[in-house]
Protein backbone atom coordinates (compact mmCIF):
# COMPACT_ATOMS: atom_id res chain seq x y z
CA UNK A 1 0.00 0.00 0.00
CA UNK A 2 2.78 2.44 0.79
CA UNK A 3 4.13 1.71 -2.64
CA UNK A 4 1.30 2.28 -4.17
CA UNK A 5 0.89 5.84 -2.39
CA UNK A 6 4.72 6.83 -3.39
CA UNK A 7 3.90 5.84 -7.11
CA UNK A 8 0.93 7.83 -7.14
CA UNK A 9 2.57 10.46 -5.29
CA UNK A 10 5.30 10.35 -8.31
CA UNK A 11 2.69 10.26 -11.68
CA UNK A 12 1.11 13.24 -9.50
CA UNK A 13 4.62 15.31 -9.40
CA UNK A 14 5.05 14.28 -13.26
CA UNK A 15 1.44 15.32 -14.39
CA UNK A 16 2.36 18.40 -12.36
CA UNK A 17 5.73 19.38 -14.05
CA UNK A 18 4.33 18.35 -17.50
CA UNK A 19 1.69 21.05 -17.40
CA UNK A 20 3.37 23.64 -15.38
CA UNK A 21 7.20 23.12 -15.73
CA UNK A 22 9.49 24.91 -13.40
CA UNK A 23 11.49 27.32 -14.93
CA UNK A 24 14.57 29.22 -14.07
CA UNK A 25 13.34 32.89 -12.27
CA UNK A 26 16.49 34.72 -14.24
CA UNK A 27 16.18 33.68 -18.08
CA UNK A 28 12.20 31.12 -17.95
CA UNK A 29 14.42 27.75 -19.25
CA UNK A 30 13.01 25.05 -17.90
CA UNK A 31 14.89 23.42 -15.03
CA UNK A 32 14.37 20.27 -12.54
CA UNK A 33 11.70 20.71 -9.93
CA UNK A 34 13.87 20.91 -6.84
CA UNK A 35 16.39 23.74 -8.45
CA UNK A 36 16.57 27.10 -8.25
CA UNK A 37 17.92 28.69 -11.13
CA UNK A 38 19.57 27.25 -14.54
CA UNK A 39 23.35 26.11 -15.32
CA UNK A 40 23.94 29.03 -16.90
CA UNK A 41 22.76 31.59 -14.94
CA UNK A 42 24.39 29.44 -11.78
CA UNK A 43 27.53 30.47 -13.65
CA UNK A 44 27.01 34.40 -13.35
CA UNK A 45 26.00 34.54 -9.59
CA UNK A 46 28.57 36.58 -7.76
CA UNK A 47 31.42 34.77 -5.79
CA UNK A 48 30.01 37.08 -2.63
CA UNK A 49 27.00 38.07 -1.24
CA UNK A 50 27.06 42.19 -1.50
CA UNK A 51 27.12 44.40 2.15
CA UNK A 52 25.30 47.40 1.76
CA UNK A 53 23.42 49.74 4.65
CA UNK A 54 20.39 51.25 4.46
CA UNK A 55 19.94 54.82 6.00
CA UNK A 56 21.02 55.04 9.46
CA UNK A 57 23.69 52.74 9.17
CA UNK A 58 21.69 49.56 9.73
CA UNK A 59 23.51 46.80 7.32
CA UNK A 60 22.09 44.79 4.53
CA UNK A 61 22.75 41.64 2.96
CA UNK A 62 22.18 41.62 -0.81
CA UNK A 63 22.14 37.91 -2.84
CA UNK A 64 22.73 39.40 -6.42
CA UNK A 65 23.77 42.85 -8.07
CA UNK A 66 20.33 44.60 -9.63
CA UNK A 67 21.57 44.07 -13.38
CA UNK A 68 21.61 41.91 -16.16
CA UNK A 69 19.55 38.58 -15.72
CA UNK A 70 19.29 39.25 -12.23
CA UNK A 71 17.01 42.42 -12.29
CA UNK A 72 14.89 40.18 -15.26
CA UNK A 73 14.15 38.28 -12.61
CA UNK A 74 12.91 40.18 -10.35
CA UNK A 75 11.14 42.42 -12.92
CA UNK A 76 9.36 38.44 -13.96
CA UNK A 77 8.85 37.95 -10.13
CA UNK A 78 7.61 41.19 -9.14
CA UNK A 79 5.33 42.50 -12.58
CA UNK A 80 4.70 39.65 -14.65
CA UNK A 81 2.54 37.43 -11.91
CA UNK A 82 5.01 34.75 -11.36
CA UNK A 83 4.80 34.57 -7.54
CA UNK A 84 6.01 30.93 -7.62
CA UNK A 85 9.42 32.31 -7.92
CA UNK A 86 9.63 33.63 -4.58
CA UNK A 87 10.79 30.10 -3.52
CA UNK A 88 13.50 29.71 -5.55
CA UNK A 89 14.66 33.33 -5.15
CA UNK A 90 14.71 33.27 -1.36
CA UNK A 91 17.24 30.15 -2.00
CA UNK A 92 19.84 32.11 -3.05
CA UNK A 93 18.69 35.27 -0.38
CA UNK A 94 19.31 32.59 2.15
CA UNK A 95 22.62 32.10 1.50
CA UNK A 96 23.64 35.78 1.13
CA UNK A 97 21.98 36.06 5.13
CA UNK A 98 24.13 33.27 6.04
CA UNK A 99 27.09 34.96 4.39
CA UNK A 100 26.72 38.03 5.76
CA UNK A 101 25.29 37.65 9.36
CA UNK A 102 27.46 34.46 10.25
CA UNK A 103 26.40 32.99 13.66
CA UNK A 104 23.47 36.15 14.13
CA UNK A 105 20.55 34.89 15.91
CA UNK A 106 16.91 36.67 14.65
CA UNK A 107 13.86 36.47 16.52
CA UNK A 108 11.43 36.86 14.00
CA UNK A 109 11.70 37.71 10.31
CA UNK A 110 9.12 40.88 8.75
CA UNK A 111 9.18 42.78 5.50
CA UNK A 112 8.50 45.90 3.58
CA UNK A 113 4.74 46.11 3.57
CA UNK A 114 2.93 47.38 0.48
CA UNK A 115 0.23 50.38 0.26
CA UNK A 116 -3.61 48.85 0.16
CA UNK A 117 -4.05 50.26 -2.65
CA UNK A 118 -0.56 48.54 -4.56
CA UNK A 119 -1.22 45.05 -3.01
CA UNK A 120 -4.74 45.29 -4.58
CA UNK A 121 -3.23 46.12 -8.02
CA UNK A 122 -0.31 43.83 -8.21
CA UNK A 123 -2.03 40.74 -6.25
CA UNK A 124 0.50 39.67 -3.55
CA UNK A 125 3.76 41.71 -2.11
CA UNK A 126 6.98 40.49 -3.46
CA UNK A 127 8.74 41.36 0.04
CA UNK A 128 6.31 39.35 1.78
CA UNK A 129 6.71 36.62 -0.05
CA UNK A 130 10.41 36.62 -0.11
CA UNK A 131 10.11 37.05 3.66
CA UNK A 132 7.83 34.26 4.25
CA UNK A 133 10.16 31.34 2.54
CA UNK A 134 13.32 33.03 3.92
CA UNK A 135 11.54 32.19 7.30
CA UNK A 136 10.32 28.55 6.28
CA UNK A 137 14.19 27.65 4.95
CA UNK A 138 15.55 29.19 8.27
CA UNK A 139 13.17 28.21 10.73
CA UNK A 140 12.42 30.98 12.12
CA UNK A 141 8.83 32.61 12.88
CA UNK A 142 7.43 35.35 10.18
CA UNK A 143 5.41 38.03 11.66
CA UNK A 144 3.72 41.31 9.55
CA UNK A 145 5.42 44.12 11.95
CA UNK A 146 4.79 47.38 9.89
CA UNK A 147 1.96 48.36 7.82
CA UNK A 148 2.55 50.98 5.19
CA UNK A 149 -0.91 53.16 5.88
CA UNK A 150 0.05 56.65 3.81
CA UNK A 151 0.39 55.82 -0.20
CA UNK A 152 3.22 58.01 -1.95
CA UNK A 153 5.31 58.05 -5.32
CA UNK A 154 7.35 54.41 -6.00
CA UNK A 155 11.16 55.30 -4.91
CA UNK A 156 12.08 54.07 -8.71
CA UNK A 157 10.13 57.24 -10.05
CA UNK A 158 12.14 60.01 -8.08
CA UNK A 159 15.07 61.40 -7.68
CA UNK A 160 17.30 59.79 -5.59
CA UNK A 161 17.07 63.35 -3.29
CA UNK A 162 13.34 63.10 -3.01
CA UNK A 163 13.24 59.52 -1.40
CA UNK A 164 13.95 60.34 1.92
CA UNK A 165 11.19 63.24 1.91
CA UNK A 166 8.90 60.23 -0.03
CA UNK A 167 8.67 57.84 2.61
CA UNK A 168 9.11 59.90 5.87
CA UNK A 169 5.40 59.13 7.63
CA UNK A 170 4.56 56.41 5.09
CA UNK A 171 4.85 53.31 7.72
CA UNK A 172 3.81 52.56 10.90
CA UNK A 173 3.81 49.63 13.68
CA UNK A 174 1.50 47.21 14.14
CA UNK A 175 1.55 45.97 17.66
CA UNK A 176 4.67 47.59 19.65
CA UNK A 177 4.64 43.98 22.02
CA UNK A 178 5.69 42.01 19.07
CA UNK A 179 8.67 43.47 18.32
CA UNK A 180 9.67 44.87 21.84
CA UNK A 181 13.40 43.29 22.95
CA UNK A 182 13.22 41.57 19.56
CA UNK A 183 16.12 40.54 16.91
CA UNK A 184 14.39 41.07 13.62
CA UNK A 185 15.46 40.91 10.10
CA UNK A 186 13.55 42.51 7.89
CA UNK A 187 13.28 41.60 4.26
CA UNK A 188 13.14 43.61 0.70
CA UNK A 189 13.60 42.95 -2.65
CA UNK A 190 15.78 45.60 -3.97
CA UNK A 191 17.96 47.81 -2.08
CA UNK A 192 18.67 51.31 -4.08
CA UNK A 193 19.23 54.28 -2.01
CA UNK A 194 18.80 52.46 1.55
CA UNK A 195 15.99 55.14 2.43
CA UNK A 196 13.07 52.45 2.60
CA UNK A 197 14.79 50.18 4.61
CA UNK A 198 16.01 52.86 6.86
CA UNK A 199 12.33 54.30 7.63
CA UNK A 200 11.42 50.82 8.40
CA UNK A 201 14.49 50.35 10.82
CA UNK A 202 14.20 53.53 12.28
CA UNK A 203 9.86 52.97 13.23
CA UNK A 204 11.08 49.50 14.86
CA UNK A 205 13.79 50.43 16.55
CA UNK A 206 11.57 53.36 18.11
CA UNK A 207 9.14 50.97 18.86
CA UNK A 208 11.26 48.81 21.44
CA UNK A 209 13.04 46.39 19.18
CA UNK A 210 16.90 45.00 20.32
CA UNK A 211 18.13 44.88 16.55
CA UNK A 212 17.64 45.28 13.43
CA UNK A 213 19.13 43.60 10.21
CA UNK A 214 18.36 43.63 6.10
CA UNK A 215 17.81 41.69 3.64
CA UNK A 216 16.96 41.99 -0.04
CA UNK A 217 17.41 40.26 -2.96
CA UNK A 218 19.03 43.01 -5.33
CA UNK A 219 20.97 45.69 -4.87
CA UNK A 220 21.58 48.51 -7.00
CA UNK A 221 25.27 50.01 -7.68
CA UNK A 222 24.86 54.06 -6.57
Amino acid sequence: MTDFISKLKNLKTAVADSIFPVRCPYCGKVIERNDYACFDCKSKFPEKAITRYAIGVCKCASALPYDGIFANGVKRFKFNNNASYAKQLAVVLVMSILEIYQGEKFDLITCVPMHKDGLKERGYNQAELLAKECAEIMQIPYVDTLEKFRKNRTQHSIKASERADNVRGVFRIIDKSIVKNKNILIIDDIITTGHTLGECTRILAKSGCSFVSCATLCSVTM
